[in-house]
């Protein structure tokens, strides 16, 4: 009677045993949602992730033919953070974060990624490249009055040179903006695929372009739920019709061998507001998909 149920693994991702933070890929999650503009519950997403994760034990990836959660994968649990403070918040992700090597984080609301980009730079010592999967440019300076609300964090990261935006890349972008903030944008040099280019491309074509954007650059991926259409993603704070499958989001995330990745992040998947935890899943895959494409020896 003390046995675990039927089916069930252990609670980390992918049910992996690991717990050592010096592990090849090591996940953590970040569970705050404190600087969300719609509807909160992002701090529940790690925790969500995890459980979907679960789908995804039981054999190899069918492309890449390697099994992720047999890779040097540990998961730590989620970060500390500061009850309702943003700022100190991101002060402790960023120094907890600092002493991982590859990590992969489980939103929370995307205000994360920039302290999670102040650590990798400053360990790598030079500004990455990224490839940020999202409905929105998350550029705006701030957010109805908030600085570093989960709108701002790439303006905040070309601002303080942590990214590269000439080796910067936004794909499924879709929704409002003013134009003074796209125009920034663009101005700085950040290369913007909308949602409606991805639909009248291909995968093969979308990856290409990501490719050459990047380069040969070290590259962070960030990619938030809400890049995918309500349908296949409901649990999110900030839906936007007209987004991604979650097809073409895992036909592109497959054909990026090219990209030389060192870190990721998914976010603001939000569980109040899934349907049978399919946003959960989604989520869960792009990190496994991530995991399998690194697994391939595609990132080394």
């Amino acid at each position: 009677m003390a046995a675990p149920p039927t089916y069930a693994v252990p609670s980390t991702f992918l049910g992996v045993s690991g717990r050592d933070p010096s592990a090849e890929y090591v996940v953590a999650g970040v569970p705050i949602d404190i600087g969300t503009t719609n509807r909160a519950g992002s701090r529940e997403g790690p925790a969500a992730i995890r459980r979907a994760s679960r789908m995804l034990t039981d054999g190899d990836h069918p492309e890449h033919w390697v099994d992720p959660a047999r890779a040097s994968l540990a998961d730590i649990g989620d970060f500390a953070l500061a009850l309702g403070d943003i700022q100190a918040s991101l002060a402790m992700i960023e120094a907890q974060a600092s002493a991982i090597g590859h990590l992969i984080a489980l939103g929370g609301e995307h205000g994360i990624t920039l302290a999670l980009l102040r650590a990798l730079t400053k360990r790598l010592g030079r500004p990455v490249a990224l490839v940020h999967f999202d409905a929105h440019v998350d550029t705006w300076p701030t957010n109805f009055g908030q600085t570093y609300a989960h709108g701002s964090p790439f303006y905040h990261a070309i601002n303080e040179r942590l990214v590269d935006p000439r080796r910067m890349i936004q794909v499924g972008i879709r929704s409002p903006v003013e134009k003074a903030v796209m125009d920034w944008t663009l101005a700085r040099g950040v290369t913007v695929l909308s949602a409606q280019n991805v639909h009248a491309s291909t995968p093969a074509a979308v990856a290409a372009r990501i490719a050459e954007v990047i380069g040969s650059e070290p590259a962070y991926l960030s990619f938030d739920i809400d890049a995918l259409d309500p349908a296949f993603a409901p649990g999110t704070g900030t839906p936007e019709v007209g987004g991604l499958a979650s097809w073409q989001a895992q036909a592109v995330l497959r054909q990026l061998k090219a990209v030389r990745f060192v870190g990721m992040d998914v976010v603001e998947v939000a569980p109040p507001f899934d349907v049978a935890e399919i946003t959960a899943l989604a989520a869960a895959t792009m990190v496994w998909e991530y995991l399998a494409l690194a697994g391939s020896g595609a990132m080394r």
